[in-house]
């Protein structure tokens, strides 16, 4: 099930990495310095993914299937770098945007063949499918996303597949931070 923080004031450890990453580079400073002191599972590798909004729509949203980074405080800065200044649906970040943004970050669990769509459902399972080399990720619990036919038809239109085109499926879960 997504797990969801409570907005506070700072938001979460995990959004504050993202939000710093973001700001420092829109700002100009290009080494974000990650804190040395994080509790343990920042300092293993993990797969995330960063959502930025702006007044309550999509405005970035970048992420990994898999780590790529030593650990997950990196990932998330990367990610998050990604999300708001390199995501091709949406232009760059600009400084005057930054008071606007709201964060969500989601560490993914390791993903899981599916081999019946009965094994889905989209509140609490993000999906992936895969054909050849074309792959599509919808996250988990999105609004307006109520089925798992709309979830897996998003998904590959994200991928270019085509609706009778054979794929694989996979799904995971998130556990969602703000």
């Amino acid at each position: 099930m997504t797990e969801k923080t409570h907005k506070g004031e700072k938001g979460s450890l995990y959004t504050r990495i993202a939000r710093g990453a973001l700001e420092s580079r829109v700002k100009g400073n290009k080494d974000f310095q990650i804190p040395s002191d994080l509790p343990r599972e920042f300092q293993e590798p993990g797969a995330v993914f960063v959502s930025l909004k702006k007044r309550g729509a999509l405005r970035g949203c970048i992420g990994t299937i898999f780590p790529t980074k030593e650990t997950l405080a990196e990932e998330i800065t990367a990610n998050a770098l990604s999300a708001g200044l390199r995501d091709p649906r949406f232009p760059p970040v600009s400084a005057e945007e930054l008071n606007e943004l709201e964060y969500s970050v989601d560490v993914l669990t390791e993903p899981e063949k599916v081999t019946d769509i009965s094994e889905l459902d989209p509140k609490v399972y993000g999906v992936i499918v895969r054909s050849g080399p074309r792959t599509g990720l919808l996250l988990p619990d999105l609004e307006g996303v109520d089925s798992v036919e709309m979830q897996l038809d998003i998904a590959r239109q994200k991928a270019g597949i085509g609706s009778s085109e054979p794929v694989e499926i996979y799904r995971f879960r998130v556990n969602r931070y703000y």
